[in-house]
Order: structure tokens, then sequence, then C-alpha cells
């Protein structure tokens, strides 16, 4: 199939590589342009334009997708179909009636629920068990489509949102793949109004680690924003990421925050065990590794 792809960031890469492995036609890529990044602050293509680029598919970063121009280039591509999978752009619905086809959006959850930009995170915050990917024919709506195929997986007790990130991804270019080979057979399934819930982006605010809150909420948090932002406590005067933890079993109780003795951490009811961790300017390491670096206070985030 003669396919427009449209993505930005790690989360699609995998998505463009199955595509094309599969045998479909890209006749061309869609991405953000360019940003500043790094200590020199020089422009750096998006992770879909430098594989785009390394695949020799011709590449278009637009800032928008509203004018006329953009639209009747996107037009001259002659695609049947277009596939987008986390591209930072909306697209207006005279975009969307371009492809013939459709075009076919791959989100990270099992929508209805949570719909918008942080599926992955919000699930592990929720507490949430299972998560999966949807295939869904997109339209005007934020994530309203009707859906073509979805897969599950589980949430383990120690998943991270990298780890969720990067299952899902590989889920997401299996499940189009399979979508775009029986199109013609599937049925798009509207989605039910009931257990409609919103993903809001994670706001930097809520990365800081209040240690009142039950050993659950906080080892979801830890989790649920790993690697990035990274939640975050005080450890005396250094300021600390915590990116992997489990709660605690028959820890003793202790006021919150108190440091129980390796990486064990008390909480409002309970406590954590803190498993990977990261220190200002170094790389993340495992907590043991860590602990050999650095003596924690007895009490963390005072």
């Amino acid at each position: 199939m003669r396919l427009i792809f449209m993505g930005t960031p790690d989360f699609s890469v995998p998505v463009l590589d199955a595509l094309v492995e599969a045998g479909h036609d890209i006749v061309a890529v869609y991405s953000q342009p360019p940003r500043p990044a790094g200590r020199g602050k020089r422009d750096r293509p998006s992770p879909v334009q430098a594989r785009a680029e390394a695949l020799g598919l011709p590449v278009r970063h637009p800032v928008s997708l509203k004018g006329q121009e953009a639209q009747d280039e996107l037009r001259a591509f002659g695609a049947e179909a277009a596939v987008v999978v986390a591209y930072g752009l909306i697209l207006p619905q005279a975009v969307l009636d371009i492809p013939p086809r459709g075009c076919l959006n791959i989100h990270a959850s099992l929508l209805p629920r949570w719909r918008g930009a942080a599926p992955i995170q919000r699930a592990i915050l929720a507490g949430d068990d299972r998560t999966g990917v949807c295939i869904m024919q997109m339209e005007a709506g934020l994530d309203t489509g009707p859906v073509l195929l979805r897969r599950e997986t589980a949430i383990g007790p120690e998943d991270t949102a990298g780890d969720l990130h990067d299952r899902l991804s590989v889920m997401g270019a299996e499940a189009v793949v399979e979508a775009l080979g029986r199109l013609d057979a599937l049925a798009p399934e509207p989605q039910p109004e009931d257990g409609v819930t919103y993903a809001a982006k994670i706001d930097k605010a809520e990365a800081r680690i209040d240690w009142t809150r039950p050993a659950v909420e906080v080892d979801r948090l830890i989790r649920g924003i790993a690697p990035f932002p990274g939640a975050w406590t005080e450890a005396g005067d250094e300021r600390i990421k915590l990116l992997g933890s489990r709660v605690a079993e028959g820890a003793p109780e202790a006021a919150p925050g108190t440091h129980l003795g390796g990486f064990t951490i008390a909480c409002g009811a309970g406590a954590v065990e803190v498993t990977r961790a990261q220190r200002a300017g170094r790389g993340a390491q495992d907590a043991e590794t860590i602990l050999r670096g650095m003596a924690l206070p007895d009490v963390l985030g005072a």
C-alpha cells in the first residue's frame, strides 16, 4: 500500500521500521520540525526524521497542516492511507479526508480509557492492571474515532512508564501491520460513551514526591513518570530522581520520609523500596550502586 507516515518521537520509530519491513511503499514521512537540543542548542532532527533519512525516505516537517499549500503537497503524494503515531500536530478534517482509505492512528491505551497526551503514564498512576494499543480510524475529535483493532498487555507490579513505552511501541507496530493487511475485513467499532477518561500531559509539579501519601501511590508515581520527567525527592542538600520501585513488604511503621535501611523509605502508610535512582549530573543506577556512593540522610524530602 502507498502510505504517508506521520510520527515524531522514539515511540514511533519501530512502527516505521515495521511498515517498511512489511513491504509498504512509504511515499513520505511527516515529522515535527528539528528542535534545539544539547549543550550547543543546535537544531536536532526528531528520532523519526533521523530514521527516515537513514532509510532513504523523503521527509517533510511543516509547522502546520492547516494551510492549502501543505495540504496540496500531501495530496500530491497519492497515498492510499496515512499511519499516524505520536505525530504532535493536529490533523484538520481536510487532511483526514485526503487519503481515500483514511488515517489510522496508533494510540497507547485501551480506548476510550486514557484519551489524550499521556496514556502510558496515567495508566500506571491510576493503578490500572492492564493497558494496550488501539488502531483507530482518525476523526476530528481527540482520540474519539472507531477502533479497528486492539491488543492488550498486563501492567506488572514493577513496570515503569519506560518499560510500557517500549513494549507498546512494538505491539503497536505489529498491530498496525496486521490492520493494514486486513483493512477490508475489519469492522470499525465505535467507542462507547461509558468509561471515557482523559490522560492529561504530565506536569512537572506532579514529580515531587510527597512521602505522606500511601506507599502504593508513591510507588505508582515513581514508576509512572520514569524515566521522564522522573519523580524526585531531596536527600539532604541533593535532589535525587527515583526511577524504579516496589512496595516494601513488612516494613516497620515510621514517620513519612524516614530512611528505614537500604533504599527503603517510609510513607504515610507502608513503605517503598527504591530499586533505581539518579543523582544530579549522573546516569541512572540501580539502588545498590547508588548507595555505595552516597549515604542517605535519616529523613528524605525534609
